[in-house]
C-alpha cells in the first residue's frame, strides 16, 4: 500500500455514498427488505457450513468447496450490506478514505475468490461424473487444498492490482460516490485524471479473472452434459440436467452482471444500472447459493434431518 500517494490520503479524508433513493419512506422499506435478505443469507450459508462440519458423510471435496463458498458469501455480503443499511437510516452517509480502500480491497478479494471457486466446483463435478473411478485420486485432500490456496492467491493479487491502480489517482470534490459501497467503476468517476489506462487494465483483468473461469465452467458443463446424455435412465438424465441447469443459472446471475460492470468501456457508465447489477453478483447470488447448491441436495437435507433427530433424541 506504500504505492498509494500520500497526498490522496491527506486531500481526501472521506467519501459520501449516495446509495439508493433519497426518499425516507422508500429507504425505510429498502432497509427492512435488505436486512431480512442479509439475515436469511447469513442463516442459510451458516447452516450449510455447520451441517458440513457436523456430518462426516459430507466430508468430501464437493462439500469442502461448498463450505468455502458459503464462508465467502457470508463475508462478501458483510463487506457491503451493513454499511448500506447504516447509510439508509443515518443522514450522514460517509465513509473514510481508509475504510473505502479496505472495503474495495476486501470486496474484490472475495468476489474474485468466488469467481475461481465456481470454476473449481464445476471441475470437481466434471471429474466426479466423467471420471468416477479416478475421482478420489484426482480430487485428493492435498489437491483440494492446493486448489483453494491458488484460488486465494489469485484473488488477493487481482484485488491488490485493482485497488492500487484505482486509489492512486487524484480525486476531485465533492467526493460523492453514486453507489452503495466503494466499487471500482463508481470511484473512478471521481478521478481528476485520465482513466483510460484503468479502463484497459479493468478489461484485461476482467478477461483473466471473469472470462477465463467462465470458459472453464462452460467447458466442464459441456462435458458433463455429454456424459449425461449417455445415461440410459430418462429419470436419471432429467435429475442430472435439473441440477446442472440450476448451477448454471447461479453462475450466469453472478458472471453476467460482473462482466458488464468490469469489462465495459468507461463511457457506458450508468450509476443506477450499476447499483442493480452489483446487487445481483453481491447480494442475490449469496442469497441463492445455499438454496441452489445445497438445500436442494438430498445429502444436505439428510444431514439436517439427522441433526434435528439427534437433538430430539437428546431432549
Amino acid at each position: 500500500m506504500q504505492i498509494l500517494r500520500k497526498e490522496n490520503y491527506s486531500s481526501v479524508s472521506e467519501f459520501i455514498l449516495l446509495g439508493f433513493s433519497s426518499d425516507s419512506q422508500i429507504r425505510v422499506a429498502l432497509f427492512i427488505f435488505f436486512l431480512l435478505l442479509y439475515m436469511i443469507t447469513l442463516l442459510g450459508n451458516g447452516l450449510i457450513i455447520t451441517l458440513i462440519y457436523l456430518d462426516s458423510r459430507l466430508h468430501t471435496p464437493m462439500y469442502f468447496f461448498l463450505s468455502i463458498l458459503s464462508l465467502v458469501d457470508m463475508s462478501y455480503v458483510t463487506t457491503t450490506v451493513p454499511q448500506m443499511l447504516v447509510n439508509m437510516v443515518c443522514p450522514r452517509r460517509t465513509i473514510s478514505w481508509g475504510a473505502c480502500v479496505a472495503q474495495m480491497f476486501i470486496f474484490l478479494v472475495l468476489g474474485i475468490a468466488e469467481c475461481v471457486l465456481y470454476a473449481i466446483m464445476a471441475y470437481d463435478r466434471y471429474v466426479a461424473i466423467c471420471f468416477p473411478l479416478h475421482y478420489s485420486l484426482l480430487m485428493s485432500r492435498l489437491v483440494c487444498i492446493k486448489m483453494v490456496t491458488i484460488c486465494w492467491s489469485i484473488s488477493i493479487t487481482g484485488a491488490l492490482i485493482y485497488t492500487v491502480f484505482t486509489m492512486h489517482l487524484p480525486y476531485c470534490g465533492p467526493y460523492k460516490i453514486n453507489h452503495f459501497f466503494c466499487e471500482v467503476p463508481a470511484v473512478l468517476k471521481l478521478a481528476c485524471a485520465d482513466t483510460s489506462f484503468n479502463d484497459q487494465l479493468d478489461f484485461i483483468l476482467g478477461f483473466i479473472l471473469l472470462l477465463v473461469p467462465l470458459s472453464l465452467i462452460l467447458a466442464s458443463y459441456a462435458c458433463i452434459f455429454a456424459s449425461i446424455l449417455r445415461i440410459r435412465s430418462s429419470q436419471g438424465r432429467l435429475k442430472s440436467f435439473s441440477t446442472c441447469a440450476s448451477h448454471i443459472t447461479v453462475v450466469t446471475m453472478f458472471y453476467g452482471p460482473a462482466m458488464i460492470m468490469y469489462m465495459r468501456p468507461g463511457s457506458w457508465y450508468d450509476p443506477e444500472r450499476d447499483k442493480k447489477l452489483a446487487l445481483f453478483y453481491n447480494v442475490v447470488s449469496a442469497f441463492l447459493n445455499p438454496i441452489i447448491y445445497s438445500l436442494r441436495n438430498k445429502d444436505v437435507k439428510g444431514a439436517f434431518l439427522k441433526v434435528l433427530g439427534d437433538r430430539g433424541t437428546a431432549q
